[in-house]
């Protein structure tokens, strides 16, 4: 570790965190890291940095680990300038640059050119150099894969370089939080598509980034109806722009009655008035997946389904949350069994 003894934290008035990649997961497994820096620094500035594609999801004055929103967009010379211009029209103390499985280039450079007093990051991670680290001056050696470290214990420890330090009761409590609007809103569908009939609501998500990564539409066809004939449930089913194959592949797998009597569809909704959705349903299974982050930020239980990826590594940690780990790397080994007596254990625990 270098040079974090400088570090005065009672004159530290503005913090920059980058993270700009356009992975909604990875930036919802920063927010502890956020929640810990706005623990340890509570007087401070928090502005964050996120691309186009991830930034919706903190967009919002309810949000209480950040005060503000600098959006990445390269897309054009100008928006570009302007991006720059916004980044530099503040004089930070600390800029975090919070990497844990890649390095970029693009990143570094941002906390460099931010000017910060402090610039912190990762030296090396898993003997992996970083060769970006000669933009940073507070900078530590990490050891993760030996310790089957969590994504977000990953981050945690970058944030102890400056001295954030955080509970494990701290980091299994932090949510999203939804604004008054959004709540509202959330109920008004609850209304109008849920009725007052007592029936539990499972959500499903059948899709995943990589195709590798989805449990197959038949598995999880068979999956709801198995639940429905035990609980009598209806289905909330949450559909993302990369997903749409994989749910019409579902609904080609149901019976067309089934379908209408028993599945809600998300409609595109907004990403954070879909979180503040989920916040209020029973269970949420999905593969592994950004929207199966947001769900369990939301308050959500969740089941997570893990073929190639790593649980251990990226499945959400908080209580009433299980994860299923394919025994052989491939997510269709996982048995419909399986899934459904887990389901029936976080229904009814």
């Amino acid at each position: 570790m270098q040079n974090s003894r400088r570090l005065n934290r009672n004159s530290v008035k503005s913090i920059l965190v980058v993270k700009q990649h356009n992975q909604l997961g990875d930036m919802l497994c920063t927010l502890p890291l956020l929640a810990s820096i706005r623990k340890s620094f509570p007087y401070s500035n928090i502005r964050l940095i996120a691309s186009q594609d991830n930034y919706r999801i903190l967009n919002s004055p309810s949000e209480k680990y950040i005060d503000e929103l600098l959006v990445y967009d390269k897309s054009t010379p100008l928006k570009f300038s302007k991006f720059l211009l916004n980044l530099k029209n503040r004089k930070y103390d600390i800029a975090i640059v919070p990497s844990t499985f890649s390095f970029s280039r693009t990143s570094h450079l941002i906390c460099y050119l931010s000017g910060a007093k402090f610039k912190v990051g990762v030296k090396s991670a898993d003997s992996k150099v970083n060769k970006y680290a000669n933009y940073l001056n507070v900078k530590a050696d990490f050891e993760w894969e030996s310790r089957k470290l969590h994504q977000v214990d990953r981050f945690l420890e970058i944030g102890r370089i400056i001295g954030c330090e955080f509970s494990e009761q701290d980091r299994n409590s932090v949510r999203l939080t939804f604004s008054r609007q959004e709540i509202n809103s959330a109920k008004d569908f609850f209304r109008m598509h849920f009725g007052k009939n007592g029936r539990k609501i499972i959500g499903i998500h059948t899709g995943a980034g990589k195709i590798q990564n989805r449990w197959s539409a038949a598995n999880f066809a068979n999956l709801m109806k198995m639940l429905y004939e035990k609980t009598n449930c209806i289905f909330f089913l949450t559909d993302s722009k990369t997903d749409t194959d994989s749910t019409i592949e579902l609904i080609n797998n149901l019976d067309s009655g089934f379908v209408r009597e028993n599945i809600v569809f998300d409609d595109g909704m907004n990403i954070r008035i879909l979180g503040a959705v989920l916040s209020g349903i029973d269970l949420y299974i999905t593969n592994d997946t950004g929207l199966m982050h947001v769900a369990a930020y939301s308050g959500t239980k969740v089941i997570s389904l893990f073929g190639p990826t790593n649980g251990y590594e990226w499945a959400p940690i908080m209580k009433h949350n299980i994860f299923i780990q394919s025994p052989d790397r491939n997510i269709n080994s996982i048995s419909v069994d399986s899934v459904f007596k887990n389901a029936l254990s976080l229904i009814y625990e």
